[in-house]
């Protein structure tokens, strides 16, 4: 085995990684749906019935909102979606390409909050537009919208199904039969990564500087027209394993050990993680330096474990996701211990916060007594002290008083922050989270 065919397949596995991933989850969710999101053809949505919940075995997937998610494929032809007015209720479609880049934003920030038609198109698209309706073009054939609305709890899912039923995606002109995903060919479990990943870049291209830095992968065979791992030359395959194999705890340990994003008081500000689309920003995205990695070798790291801890994340102008493993003390969280997170102000939002628990290693909600994955501003019968301060309690142990309790599972864990529309004192850092700290 070659070392450097071996460290060329890490770099390689850390490229492609979203790609991967990501079309893995796009497949199995027309095949199979995702928790009470029921499967759907392509170009089609699929409306969640209710907050998700520990059946929803999705990584860090979000309990503030209800989901309305459709797998997109543009390669058949334009299609006209059409969005509700929401009278000024917080929604947001995201949509995410085949590599996880947000190319665009259709919502509350992004495009108001009125009734609307947006026509979306495949890549290179040239033809004329209906009147007003502005254009929303695909970088990929394949892509991803993902809808969150604003609930408040079980009273309020009568009044989001409504909103969902005004949420439709319909052809433009004359169709033609979409053409999904190509299907990789047969292979050894073990190569099964890379032959996915050879599959779908020749399928989805990626911008033309990307396709320049993948030349560099052709002595891996990912080049190849034709796949060349169902008879793979044994130094090739042992390098693509050892290659992918180190790279996948690499990429476990950079998520917990920080070094990534800026750390306060223990929370890792990942306020630009998904910050690595340089090439297509759409309607709805910032295009400016500051919403940029600038370093593309930097920013497939950053797209690999964006990809890896929280798929299909928004932009931090949108959403911002501050995260921790760790307390006050620098130790990592653990239900067996109890905690305490004081807020003497609330975090500075225009739409709402929350923060969520999630089981390690695998982002997961955690099923509880009373059936609480998240907290924050909307929560029902929360107590604050009487200075308007709000101290949150974080343990396994369920308390005699769960009014301000965020259940922890018996282990490690990590709580992830989401504060929708986030205000600039949070944004520049002049807000700072306060630290979680044990309890006496």
């Amino acid at each position: 085995m070659s070392d450097d065919l071996a460290a060329l397949a890490a770099d390689a596995y850390v490229y492609g990684f979203p790609l991967v991933f990501d079309l893995q989850e796009v497949g199995g969710f027309t095949r199979e749906g995702m928790g009470s999101l029921a499967p759907a053809p392509f170009n089609s949505f699929s409306h969640a019935s209710k907050l998700a919940g520990p059946q929803d075995r999705f990584v860090s997937i979000n309990n503030d909102t209800i989901y309305s998610i459709a797998q997109v494929d543009v390669s058949g032809g334009p299609l006209l979606l059409r969005v509700p007015d929401t009278a000024g209720r917080y929604y947001v479609l995201q949509f995410v390409d085949a590599w996880t880049n947000n190319f665009a934003y259709v919502g509350r920030r992004a495009t108001g909050t009125a009734a609307g038609s947006f026509l979306l198109v495949p890549p290179g698209w040239k033809s004329d537009a209906p009147a007003e309706t502005p254009v929303i073009e695909f970088p990929t054939d394949v892509g991803t919208i993902v809808g969150r609305w604003a609930c408040d709890g079980p009273a309020d899912l009568d009044a989001v199904r409504a909103l969902q039923s005004g949420l439709s995606l319909e052809p433009y002109g004359t169709p033609a039969p979409p053409k999904g995903l190509p299907a990789p060919a047969a292979v050894p479990a073990e190569l099964a990564f890379f032959e996915q990943m050879r599959s779908w870049m020749q399928a989805f291209p990626p911008s033309e500087p990307d396709r320049a830095y993948q030349q560099r992968f052709a002595p891996l065979g990912l080049l190849e027209p034709v796949s060349p791992y169902a008879d793979c030359p044994p130094s090739l395959a042992q390098a693509l394993t050892v290659g992918a194999d180190g790279t996948k705890q690499k990429m476990e340990a950079a998520l917990t050990a920080g070094g990534l994003a800026p750390v306060v008081n223990g929370w890792t500000l990942t306020f630009h993680m998904f910050d690595y689309n340089e090439d297509h920003l759409g309607p709805g995205t910032i295009d400016d330096p500051a919403w940029k990695i600038g370093d593309r070798n930097a920013g497939y790291l950053a797209r690999a474990l964006a990809a890896r801890g929280g798929l299909w994340g928004n932009h931090g102008y949108e959403a911002a996701y501050p995260m921790t493993y760790t307390d006050a003390d620098g130790d990592q969280l653990d239900g067996r211990n109890r905690y305490t997170l004081r807020f003497d102000q609330d975090p500075p939002v225009d739409a709402f916060w929350s923060i969520t628990m999630y089981d390690l290693p695998d982002f997961y909600l955690v099923a509880n007594p009373i059936d609480r994955y998240s907290i924050g501003d909307r929560t029902p019968g929360l107590r604050r002290d009487h200075d308007g301060s709000l101290t949150i309690v974080i343990q396994h142990e369920q308390p005699a008083d769960t009014s301000n309790w965020l259940p922890a599972p018996a282990a490690p864990f990590r709580p992830l922050m989401r504060l929708y529309q986030p205000q600039a004192a949070v944004l520049d850092g002049s807000y700072k989270i306060p630290p979680i700290t044990k309890a006496s």
